[in-house]
């Protein structure tokens, strides 16, 4: 039976090396505030749609953009993975909403990595009936190569990894939601 009491993750940015940071907004989300239901897995009463996310203010030096969704409160040792995408452009500084339903709906030459759900797309929020409130941290990151050589079976951990490692600095937007 899970422990719906245990104590609250770490932001996991936190305990990485401290990278400046630039501006990430949404059509979608607000920082702070929950979850709208169209962006919830349909399990939970949503639509699973991706949310609208714009940045700006990058680094000069950056070649590419990752953006990723990660909730540090599942209940599990690793957090869980709902979003990552990668290869996006320098000159992209916009994701639709809706853009994480395939590699289609990306800017050309990103492409979707699989999630913790196992899928190459976006999957919305559902954590367990009577859990805690969960933070779903967007976060857009400005790396310092063009062609990280991502391949859509690369795992969640490995990408993230690499994201890491060529990070010029990051923006993130936190939503949560509880059921």
């Amino acid at each position: 039976m899970p422990n719906f009491d245990r104590p609250q993750a770490p932001n996991p940015y936190d305990l990485l090396p401290a990278v400046p940071t630039f501006t990430l907004t949404s059509d979608d989300l607000v920082d702070g505030e929950q979850v709208p239901t169209a962006h919830l897995k349909a399990n939970a009463g949503g639509e699973n749609v991706s949310p609208h996310l714009r940045w700006s203010g990058a680094p000069e030096g950056t070649l590419s953009y990752a953006v990723t969704c990660f909730d540090p409160d599942a209940p599990t040792v690793c957090g869980w993975w709902h979003w990552i995408v990668g290869g996006i452009p320098a000159d992209v500084t916009e994701l639709a909403r809706g853009a994480g339903a395939d590699t289609k709906a990306l800017p050309e030459g990103a492409l979707h990595l699989r999630n913790d759900f196992g899928e190459l797309a976006y999957t919305g929020s559902a954590p367990p009936v009577g859990d805690r409130e969960h933070r779903y941290l967007f976060t857009v990151h400005a790396l310092d190569e063009e062609d990280m050589e991502f391949e859509d079976t690369d795992s969640a951990a490995s990408a993230s990894f690499g994201i890491h490692g060529s990070e010029l600095a990051r923006a993130t937007l936190v939503v949560t939601y509880r059921r």
